[in-house]
């Protein structure tokens, strides 16, 4: 059941967010809105679009919501394996159950340390852009006769 109701899923999913599925939406409102003059602008006219596009919507939000959660859950499950088997800090394995106070506590110790390697690197590229000044007016004295 679960492997079956994940193929249809991804499948309607997949097809719902194709271009044919929208051109087939805005023909589908066009010959509706067209029609409301045949029918008066009725209630009912009204109805028929309200209904089915209520319809559509309450299902397809259950179905987008479950590819969504599939594709994170592969996704972190991906993440977790690369971290496990590189020398990243296992603690990140798993953090998507940490609370948000947990989060952030992480979030700023990582932006703590991308500021540190950012400094790091400016001071070695000032480094080298000063050696490469002095060379340049070393080799500048040398040619001077």
């Amino acid at each position: 059941m679960d492997r079956l109701f994940a193929k249809f899923a991804n499948a309607t999913a997949r097809a719902a967010g194709s271009p044919y599925a929208f051109i087939a939406c805005v023909l589908l409102v066009l010959v509706w809105a067209a029609t409301g003059p045949i029918f008066h602008y009725s209630e009912t006219w009204q109805l028929i679009i309200n209904t089915g596009t209520t319809i559509i919507t309450f299902l397809m939000v259950f179905l987008i919501q479950n590819t969504q959660n599939r594709d994170g859950h592969a996704l972190q499950t991906k993440l977790d394996e690369l971290i496990r088997t590189s020398n990243a800090e296992d603690e990140f394995m798993g953090i998507e159950k940490l609370t948000d106070k947990e989060l952030e506590v992480l979030h700023a110790r990582c932006e703590a340390a991308a500021r540190s390697y950012q400094t790091g690197l400016e001071k070695a590229r000032s480094e080298r852009e000063r050696r490469s000044r002095a060379k340049s007016r070393h080799r500048e004295r040398a040619e001077r006769p």
